[in-house]
């Protein structure tokens, strides 16, 4: 317990977690404060890019093995079967509609990039190596739980699958983005990181900063809008519960396949955290009657800063202890 309260801590005193405290404190006292969403997009541009072409020179540097596939195999699993979870969760803590109750189980069984990226940052921090690889394993996570939400859905007499949704889910541009540069990244391997290393790595933190700042008043401005959204205590425990169930899960599979210490947190952060970008964008097209007010802030509003203050210190700490390290 002293290590996850220590490593809480640190993790609070951190200039990342502290710039998305202030864009939250921001958005709940209703100040002016903003992020030009062009700029925004660039620095998510920025941050995908790099986390990409970094894990593809990592995994260049160690080899293509049999754990690369066990590991993207478990995410797969993970991806498709928590959503059931979830909306199991949902129908006894809610008074959500099947609708609703689907589309939010999607979300928690996709993943959050920035909450990947923000972990990554905090192992390095603290000297905790994870598999390179790990990219893939996130890009792996986008899309099994929106087929799990429309199988959900499919069972209940409703729920569509649109020509060409697959095809727009896969070729969502956070994924596009991320997988793309991970194969940039494999194939030119340390050279090519050396020779691009003061873009990518130098200012990488710099930027996650202001990146995450803007998170903070987007997700600020969720939580204003809770209330209008009809979201009760139930529906705020379960944004709560649910991320650390699915870190169990992620705990269980990441250790089964023998992953490093680092790996199993970031299996674990994988896990526990919501999207808030491909699978809203996915609802909006296959399940257009759910309120996207309520799905978006239970994972922006509620979950993601869970995970940033509280989530990330404590899957590390218990991936230490259960994996060692």
């Amino acid at each position: 317990m002293n290590d996850i309260l220590s490593l809480a801590a640190d993790n609070l005193l951190s200039p990342i977690i502290l710039s998305f405290v202030l864009g939250l404190a921001a958005a709940l006292g209703r100040s002016d404060l903003m992020v030009p969403e062009a700029a925004a997009k660039a620095m998510s541009i920025y941050l995908l890019f790099a986390i990409g072409f970094k894990g593809g020179a990592s995994v260049a540097d160690h080899g293509l093995d049999a754990k690369l596939a066990l590991a993207i195999l478990a995410g797969v699993i993970l991806s498709f079967g928590l959503p059931f979870i979830a909306f199991a969760m949902l129908r006894v803590m809610t008074g959500l509609s099947r609708t609703d109750a689907a589309a939010v189980a999607a979300h928690y069984g996709s993943i959050s990039i920035v909450t990947f990226v923000t972990a990554t940052s905090v192992l390095g921090g603290r000297g905790i190596e994870a598999e390179g690889y790990m990219v893939a394993v996130a890009a792996a996570m986008e899309a099994p739980a929106i087929l799990s939400a429309l199988w959900i859905m499919a069972r209940g007499g409703s729920g569509k699958m649109e020509p060409g949704l697959l095809r727009e889910i896969l070729l969502n541009g956070s994924i596009v983005l991320l997988v793309g540069s991970f194969f940039i990244g494999g194939l030119t391997g340390a050279e090519g990181l050396a020779k691009i290393e003061s873009f990518i790595v130098s200012p990488f933190q710099g930027v996650l900063c202001l990146f995450l700042l803007d998170m903070g008043l987007v997700a600020g401005r969720g939580l204003r809008g809770a209330r209008s959204a009809g979201l009760g205590i139930g529906a705020i425990g379960f944004g709560v519960a649910m991320p650390v169930v699915g870190s169990l899960a992620g705990l269980a599979l990441g250790m089964l396949i023998g992953l490093s210490t680092g790996g199993v947190a970031l299996m674990m952060v994988l896990s526990a955290s919501a999207s808030y970008i491909a699978v809203p964008a996915a609802m909006r097209v296959a399940l257009p009657e759910a309120n996207p007010s309520v799905y978006l802030t239970l994972s922006l509003g509620v979950t993601f800063p869970f995970n940033l203050v509280v989530g990330i210190p404590l899957y590390v700490a218990v991936a230490q202890m259960m994996a060692g390290g």
